[in-house]
């Protein structure tokens, strides 16, 4: 009986052999990962070297891609939508304050400036006075604005007014829509005149649509007259109303007579020329609207000698007047 009692004290218990048991298992356990991670680390090494990667198949054309300096140049809003047939020439019937005996009157507005500043210095150094007419938030409005004003010319804001077309054209930046609130147009619209230093008028861009609104012409015109600004009409639509707007305010108002360069031929450009000179003799004062073109800014250089022996170019601030 001792030895039998000294036995079992000598003899783990139960609970000691299932503990023993349990960690011999956990240790097996972190062998066999421990092994099976470091085969995979080894086929992986192996993978590495041993393997040839795939090359990329080579394209036909590859496409290179842009160097990190270069930037995106802005892109230019479409000119103009001109009317599908040409408005005819209005007969001035209001007395127009100048001396007859001198040579008529005669203002060339260049409009859609402000992204092309090569060619805006071009038309600066001709031997004229012309008008720049800058589209707001275009990249050189402001320089553009400045050699306008130290040449003397006259210098006007492009207003995007929205056109018959939009949304398939959009005017571009800073466009007043029909569909805008009074307040948002009222906000537009003092952005936009905002936008361009050294402005003394304003005349619109497309605004086929906008023109013939009266309730929102008439509100456009009123902060126009706070402002002391006058509006040449570029007549994109039969259906303007803005000449009875400016006769309600009395602001000061001229509107188009001709298009010069709608269709860039020289044949045409020279033509456009004759019939704005024709149409400033008949009614003592007239204006023509053309556009950054090369081609305009050469028959303009050519013609421009002889031109001026028959009409007398002048900002369009000076054939501006109230409606009668």
């Amino acid at each position: 009986m001792a030895k039998q009692k000294a036995a079992r004290k000598k003899s783990p218990s139960r609970k000691t052999r299932q503990k023993k048991r349990f960690q011999n298992s956990l240790s097996k356990v972190f062998i066999s990962v421990s092994i099976l991670i470091l085969f995979v680390a080894i086929g992986g090494l192996l993978a590495h070297f041993l393997i040839i990667p795939e090359k990329p198949p080579k394209l036909a054309n590859p496409v290179k891609s842009a160097p990190a300096t270069k930037q995106t140049i802005a892109k230019s809003p479409p000119f103009e939508i001109y009317p599908s047939k040409e408005i005819p020439s209005v007969k001035k019937t209001e007395k127009f304050p100048f001396p007859e005996k001198k040579l008529p009157l005669v203002a060339i507005i260049i409009d859609d400036l402000g992204y092309d500043k090569k060619l805006a210095i071009k038309l600066s150094n001709l031997d004229a006075v012309l008008t720049f007419s800058i589209l707001p938030y275009s990249p050189f409005q402001k320089s553009i604005a400045r050699l306008s004003r130290d040449k003397g010319f006259g210098t006007m804001l492009h207003l995007p007014m929205e056109p018959v077309e939009y949304p398939n054209v959009d005017p571009g930046p800073g466009t007043l829509l029909t569909s805008m609130t009074p307040d948002q147009l009222t906000h537009q619209l003092e952005k936009d005149l905002d936008a361009v230093p050294f402005i003394k008028g304003v005349n619109n861009h497309m605004g086929s649509k906008m023109t013939a609104e009266s309730s929102q012409m008439y509100q456009i015109f009123s902060i126009l007259k706070k402002k002391g600004l006058y509006f040449v009409d570029s007549r994109t639509t039969v259906d303007t109303l803005c000449k009875p707007s400016a006769r309600l305010f009395q602001i000061p108002f001229a509107q188009r007579d001709v298009f010069l360069d709608h269709r860039v031929e020289v044949k045409f450009i020279r033509k456009q020329l004759k019939e704005l000179v024709r149409i400033a003799q008949r009614n003592g004062y007239a204006v023509g609207i053309g556009h950054p073109h090369l081609l305009t800014y050469q028959v303009l250089q050519e013609m421009l000698p002889d031109l001026q022996k028959k009409v007398r170019l002048v900002p369009a601030s000076e054939i501006a007047h109230p409606v009668g």
